[in-house]
């Protein structure tokens, strides 16, 4: 698992230094219009490519975040299950234990 993470991070630092390769090397402005044609945006090309890459990894989480939020709650309800088993059992043995240390327990003698 650390070897597919260490990966991940390789990956994003060779974008992030395609990006500023990018920016370097295309110094031009980019126009971009705007929705319902109420005009346009300029922006630099590195500028441009980093807000697409933005936008990019937000519709990714986007995508992933159903599965995240299905997980963190099986993992709640299997431990909330668990909990109650445990429960269960400890009264269980709790029960069984009781009336054995009711019988033994310590006389008072008279005197």
């Amino acid at each position: 698992m650390r070897l597919v993470s260490f990966l991940q991070v390789l990956f994003l630092l060779g974008l992030l230094a395609y990006l500023a390769l990018v920016t370097l090397e295309n110094p031009g402005l980019v126009r971009l219009p705007l929705p319902l044609g109420g005009g346009e945006f300029t922006l630099s090309v590195g500028a441009g490519v980093a807000v697409f890459l933005l936008l990019g990894a937000a519709f990714m989480g986007l995508l992933l975040l159903p599965g995240l939020w299905r997980e963190r709650l099986r993992r709640g309800h299997e431990a909330r299950l668990r909990r109650e088993a445990e429960e269960r059992l400890t009264a269980t043995l709790q029960a069984r234990l009781r009336p054995a240390g009711s019988a033994e327990g310590p006389r008072e003698e008279e005197g």
